[in-house]
């Protein structure tokens, strides 16, 4: 590796050190909003039963993510997004 190289990686690694222990704000931030999952089903037009059902989950993992004790993360808050951008589609994708 080149030394220039080695030192900008190595000046990145030490900005990160102090960023995670609070000595530096960060640079910037990107935040990604929780999606409103009680109103993608509504979207869609199913019961908690059957929307936990299309997507995968317990009907009790959607109850706490609908109550704000849970949120979905992962594929799951992709699949979210994707049933609020385009129900229709994405049922029909679902069921096959």
């Amino acid at each position: 590796m080149k030394s220039d190289m080695f030192d900008e990686l190595l000046a990145s690694v030490k900005e990160m050190d102090k960023i995670v222990h609070g000595k530096q704000a960060a640079a910037r931030t990107t935040e990604y909003p929780e999606p409103e999952v009680k109103a993608i089903r509504d979207k869609v037009g199913l019961s908690q039963s059957r929307f936990a059902m299309l997507i995968g989950v317990s009907k009790r993992t959607l109850e706490n993510w609908e109550q704000g004790r849970r949120h979905p993360t992962g594929p799951a808050k992709a699949l979210l997004k994707i049933l609020d951008a385009d129900p229709e589609r994405a049922v029909r994708a679902l069921h096959g």
